[in-house]
């Protein structure tokens, strides 16, 4: 099956079928309510700049689609709301916009920067891809919607387990180093739902890497995705894979101070978003409880994106944050496996919820 079918077919599985894993991390977090918040709703401040463009809360609509016909009008009403919110928007991997070049399949991508001319918009192509076709692939992304960075996404998960998966990855971190001295604009490396490791993360910073969009587990499982459209062996191993990988919470713990965090995987509200950033996130990104509304238009993407950035300030507000970076300072509680998890990795737990 060529690339462009494979994507209408993701598409058709999102909308139909259950495809979330179980479990981002966030369940454990309390955010500490402040019965006196000692500031007013009014004064509450969510703007922010994320690699150089101003946002104007700290979320983005992560990369979903593109790539063929069909995907057009979805990508359009996604890009309209983000432009008349101020946020920011990631495009569908581009490959086959790239290796077809035929006028619809780039229109399914183009039409993100058509309507949405101000908004930061980010471009997006495969590991497996850059490492056949090198630097020049990249540029391509880039060039063919005006892109304000690139992600280089990961989904070696994915691959394993899809029929048609590139499973080569040798001298990826050489490759993404000639990327990041090459390319005009700040490279993002994107998992896309088994998450990023902190010796990752140190790695991918000596490659020169401007930020991470760790993709953890939580959200859309791709594993799931491939075993609705596979069978055999390939089914069976997309069911076992179904929840594999780090919960989004967990890469959070493991990245923040390494680069600049994208917290994707499993953010469907504002209080997910709000934990994320207290946890050390700069923004926070979400694709699936968008595709539903990008099917029935602009407006319900929009109300949509509205009820993500009401929460956060509501939440901003009952923790007594100013601004939304304030939310670093506030107490938290944590428990579980998290809690587990910030042991292990060497943190005293007191200390991270009390002051970080």
């Amino acid at each position: 099956m060529n690339t462009s079918n494979r994507k209408i077919e993701h598409i058709e599985i999102c909308l139909k079928e259950n495809v979330e894993s179980h479990y981002t991390g966030f369940e454990d977090v309390m955010l500490i309510h402040k019965t006196i918040p000692e500031i007013d709703f009014e004064e509450i401040d969510t703007e922010v700049k994320f690699l150089g463009k101003k946002l104007s809360a700290p979320f983005l609509i992560a990369s979903m689609t593109g790539g063929h016909r069909d995907t057009i009008e979805i990508n359009k009403n996604l890009a309209k709301a983000v432009e008349e919110m101020g946020l920011g928007i990631g495009v569908g991997s581009q490959r086959a916009g790239i290796e077809r070049n035929d006028k619809y399949t780039i229109e399914s991508f183009t039409v993100v920067r058509d309507f949405a001319p101000k908004s930061f918009v980010y471009a997006n192509v495969g590991m497996p891809q850059v490492l056949k076709y090198g630097v020049e692939f990249v540029e391509k992304a880039v060039e063919m919607i005006d892109a304000d960075a690139i992600a280089i996404h990961l989904n070696y998960l994915q691959e394993s387990v899809q029929p048609e998966g590139d499973l080569f990855s040798k001298g990826a971190f050489e490759v993404l180093e000639e990327v990041c001295k090459s390319i005009r604009v700040p490279v993002i490396v994107k998992e896309t739902g088994a998450g990023i490791s902190r010796t990752t993360a140190l790695k991918l910073r000596l490659c020169g890497v401007s930020a991470l969009d760790v993709g953890g587990k939580g959200g859309t499982s791709f594993s799931a995705v491939e075993s609705y459209r596979s069978s055999g062996l390939k089914r069976e191993l997309g069911k076992t894979f179904w929840d594999w990988g780090i919960p989004t919470a967990f890469c959070i713990i493991d990245c923040y101070d390494v680069l600049p965090i994208i917290a994707t995987g499993g953010i469907r509200n504002g209080i997910d978003l709000a934990k994320s950033i207290a946890l050390g996130a700069d923004v926070g990104s979400s694709a699936l409880p968008f595709l539903e509304k990008a099917v029935k238009g602009s407006d319900s993407v929009k109300k949509l994106l509205e009820y993500y950035i009401e929460g956060l300030k509501v939440s901003m507000f009952l923790t007594g944050c100013k601004h939304v970076y304030d939310l670093r300072n506030v107490e938290i509680f944590v428990t579980g496996k998290l809690k587990d998890w910030i042991e292990v990795r060497g943190h005293d737990v007191k200390s991270f919820c009390l002051k970080r």
